[in-house]
C-alpha cells in the first residue's frame, strides 16, 4: 500500500531534500507540499495524505505544533511526524501533546526517516532515540522536571518577555507568572530569571534566545 505523503516545511530546500530521499522507497508518495503550517492544516484537511512531516518553525503565523493539533484534532485525519532541528524538553512536549505519533531530528539518516514514516503510518509511535532518552529523563525524575506550562513560560522569559506580557501570551494571571517562576527556580535551583534562563538552555529544555 502506498503512505501518500505531504512536506510542511518553509525552506524550499528542505523540501526538496526530502522530496529526493522519499522519491527512493517505492512505497512513499509525495502528495503536496506546504510552506506554512496554515497551508499544511488546510492541504492535511482536504483529504489524501496518510503522513504530514511537520517542521516546528514557519517564522510568522501558526507554530508547527498548533498546525499539528489542528490535523489531529477530528477522527480519521493523517499522522503527523515531526521533523525538525530542536530537541528541547519544550519542544518536544508540545508536539506529543497536540498528537504527533513521532518526533524525528533532521539529520536522522534517510533509513531512519522511512522507517519512522512507516511506523507512523501504522498508527504507533515514532521517537528518535535521542528525544525518547529525554522523555524517559523526565518519567525517572517527575517532580524534577518542568511542566508544559512551566517551560511555556521560561521560553518567553528567555525571549525577553516581562511578567505582564507573558500573562497576556498564555492568558494567565500576573500572580500564576509569578507562582510558575518560583516552581522553576526551585527545580532549577537558581535565584534569577537570567540564571534560569541559562540553566534551561544548557540542559536544553528551552530554545537559546535568538
Amino acid at each position: 500500500m502506498t503512505i501518500r505523503l505531504l512536506l510542511a516545511d518553509d525552506h524550499p530546500v528542505v523540501r526538496a531534500g526530502l522530496r529526493a530521499v522519499l522519491d527512493t522507497e517505492p512505497d512513499f508518495a509525495v502528495v503536496g507540499e506546504a510552506a506554512t503550517a496554515e497551508r499544511a492544516v488546510e492541504l492535511a484537511g482536504a483529504g489524501g495524505v496518510d503522513v504530514v512531516l511537520m517542521d516546528l518553525q514557519f517564522g510568522a503565523g501558526m507554530h508547527g505544533s498548533e498546525a499539528t493539533a489542528a490535523i489531529t484534532a477530528g477522527p480519521g485525519g493523517p499522522r503527523v511526524l515531526v521533523l525538525t532541528t530542536y530537541d528541547t524538553d519544550a519542544d518536544i512536549l508540545a508536539a506529543v501533546e497536540a498528537g504527533a505519533s513521532g518526533y524525528l531530528l533532521k539529520d536522522a539518516p534517510p533509513e531512519e526517516l522511512a522507517a519512522a514514516v512507516r511506523t507512523a503510518a501504522a498508527g504507533q509511535s515514532a521517537l528518535a532515540p535521542a528525544v525518547a532518552h529525554r522523555l524517559m529523563d523526565r518519567m525517572r525524575t517527575p517532580a524534577e522536571a518542568l511542566t508544559k506550562r512551566e517551560l511555556e513560560v521560561l521560553q518567553l522569559v528567555g525571549e525577553g518577555l516581562s511578567n505582564q506580557q507573558i500573562s497576556k501570551v498564555l492568558f494567565l494571571s500576573q500572580a500564576t507568572v509569578k507562582s510558575h517562576l518560583v516552581h522553576i527556580f526551585a527545580k532549577l535551583g537558581v535565584d534569577s530569571r537570567t540564571a534560569a534562563v541559562a540553566t534551561a538552555t544548557s540542559r536544553r529544555l528551552i530554545r537559546r534566545p535568538a
